[in-house]
């Protein structure tokens, strides 16, 4: 009964529900705060799982397809979609990457907060695009509420790390 795939696919199982986990609680933290998720002035607080990447990379398209699908109730509806997710999995990247060497796990917060912050650039140019509003004035309000839910949630993703060994 010992067979050798078995653990691969139990593994395999086991990583699936737990990404499939992510991309719900995404969605649902979301959705249930849809007031405050999407605008000039949000504060997305289902953006602490962009910590989770830096835990362990499989959350990287979790997360992106928890963005994608929270974004379906966006006011743009498909253009959020789609710039959404794409900015969403290539800012996880880069910040897993960026971050991928550094010992302390406050430092890798820190920068993926920054990071994330910063690429609210994608959200604004949005904004500007589809209702004119100022593009470096709306950049700033977007990134700024990332900074507090990234702020919010990092605190919340360290403690939670502290309990529960989010790597595995």
């Amino acid at each position: 009964m010992n067979n050798p795939n078995s653990q691969t696919k139990a593994w395999s199982v086991i990583a699936l529900t737990k990404m499939a986990l992510i991309t719900a609680l995404y969605v649902v933290v979301t959705i249930f705060l849809v007031p405050f998720s999407f605008g000039a002035v949000q504060l997305r607080f289902s953006e602490l799982f962009n910590y989770l990447p830096l835990f362990n990379k499989r959350y990287i398209l979790a997360v992106t397809l928890g963005v994608a699908i929270s974004n379906l109730a966006s006011p743009l509806g498909l253009v959020d979609v789609v710039i959404g997710s794409l900015s969403t999995f290539v800012v996880l990247l880069l910040s897993y990457y960026v971050t991928k060497r550094l010992k302390s796990p406050i430092k890798k917060m820190i920068l993926t907060a920054i990071i994330c912050s910063l690429s609210m650039f994608t959200v604004a140019g949005q904004l500007t695009y589809f209702y004119h509003l100022p593009f470096f004035y709306t950049w700033l309000t977007v990134a700024i509420g990332e900074l507090l839910s990234m702020t919010v949630g990092g605190i919340l993703i360290y403690w939670i790390n502290e309990k529960i060994d989010l790597t595995k």
